[in-house]
């Protein structure tokens, strides 16, 4: 079979490795950050650390090119934003040796640039958080008396202000607090948006992921936000599936207007105001939870491979509700700590973990890359930063309720 190269690999990574390994695909794992797992997987055939995608664009193209002589022609797969960005600028490039699993630049700069997306929906009349890309405090200030605070400070571009600042947003309350976070970011290079805030809890928020074919979708999903990462504003923690048919029509409607093709996960949230599900974000690759719809019965990428690769169209039956998905490690730190702030209870906690569920490392068939991950968390070492300090007190804790004074952990 033909092999499928995967960019990136962890946790997006590591879904598509572990949905396309157990077919009997040769994958091969190019990876640029150290702290990476999935090239560990046992599906995996041959791992490559290679330069960062964007800070070395040409080398990294160049090794990309150069696995043809290696392994043939293949079909590459960019699991992370940073990867998608190099790829889809060179994919006439590069589909002159492989087959290329993304959308081209004219698409592919649409949805990475969060500002051109939100223009779309606004243009085509998806609900949306209302939203500037402001060009001074000026503007800042006029926008903030229109919407009212709290507001969110937003990138345009998400991976290049999260490898900064190690976050997705911010949160301002005040007109100071705005030009703090938008100074800070002018002053790192990122652009920035500044858009309304939408109230709700982590479990508002939805995601809708498909294929599409020819403008057609072959393959929907949806799922629900259980809990985030950090709360509020973090990454999922964990995620349930669950049909939402409020959101598919509106996905249709974005996908069909940025001219995406292939495979997509799009972000909603419900607003506590009005009940509307509003857009949140669009993104060209595969999610931190792609296992889950696996899990479910929908293997996303093993339909892109038989339409890309194979030249068929995957026969999708349905799939099942109420499985969860957990990344385990951020989970567990997450609640730990919330539930000292008395946010969560035990058994609220464990309500996903004593269900049907899909882990994002753990997998008994599968050990490394959740080795991989733990080591990385140093679970035993004595040189910790602040939040690996925070979480290893905060596990002791949860664990052994009424410590010996002075233990050590």
């Amino acid at each position: 079979m033909l092999p499928v190269i995967i960019l990136s690999t962890h946790n997006m990574g590591l879904g598509v490795i572990r949905s396309l390994g157990p077919m009997g695909i040769p994958i091969v794992a190019i990876y640029y950050e150290k702290n990476d797992m999935g090239f560990l997987s046992k599906y995996v055939t041959e791992a490559i650390l290679a330069p960062h995608p964007e800070k070395r664009e040409r080398e990294f193209i160049d090794i990309l090119l150069s696995c043809k002589k290696r392994f043939g022609q293949c079909l590459i797969i960019p699991a992370d934003d940073a990867t998608l960005y190099t790829v889809a600028k060179n994919k006439e490039l590069l589909e002159k040796e492989h087959l290329v699993a993304c959308s081209g630049w004219d698409v592919t700069q649409k949805f990475l640039d969060k500002k051109h997306t939100y223009a779309v929906a606004e243009t085509i009349g998806v609900a949306a958080p209302r939203t500037r890309v402001p060009k001074s405090r000026i503007e800042i200030r006029a926008f903030c008396e229109k919407i009212g605070f709290p507001c969110l400070i937003k990138p345009c571009y998400s991976h290049r202000y999260f490898e900064r600042f190690r976050k997705k947003l911010v949160k301002v309350r005040t007109l100071g607090e705005a030009y703090i976070e938008y100074d800070r970011a002018q002053k790192a290079g990122i652009e920035v948006m500044i858009q309304e805030f939408i109230p709700g809890d982590d479990c508002d928020g939805a995601n809708y992921n498909s294929y599409f074919v020819k403008g057609q979708p072959v393959a929907e999903f949806t799922a629900r936000k259980v809990r985030l990462s950090p709360m509020a504003f973090g990454v999922p923690g964990v995620v349930s599936s669950k049909r939402i048919p409020e959101i598919i029509e509106p996905g249709r409607q974005i996908i069909k207007a940025l001219g995406l093709r292939g495979y997509s996960c799009m972000e909603f949230k419900r607003d506590s105001r009005d009940g509307r599900y509003k857009l949140m974000e669009v993104n060209g690759r595969y999610n931190r939870s792609t296992l889950l719809a696996n899990r479910c019965g929908l293997n996303f990428p093993w339909v892109e491979y038989q339409n890309l690769v194979l030249g068929q169209q995957c026969e999708v039956g349905p799939w099942r509700e109420n499985i969860f998905w957990i990344d385990e490690f951020r989970d567990i730190y997450e609640t730990f700590v919330a539930r000292g702030k008395g946010e969560i209870g035990f058994w609220e906690f464990m309500k996903p973990y004593m269900g049907r569920k899909v882990f994002a490392a753990f997998d008994r068939k599968d050990l490394r890359p959740f080795v991989k991950r733990a080591m990385d968390a140093r679970w035993m070492g004595q040189d910790l930063s602040k939040e690996e300090y925070l979480w290893k007190k905060a596990l002791r804790k949860w664990l052994l309720p009424q410590p010996k004074p002075n233990t050590d952990l």
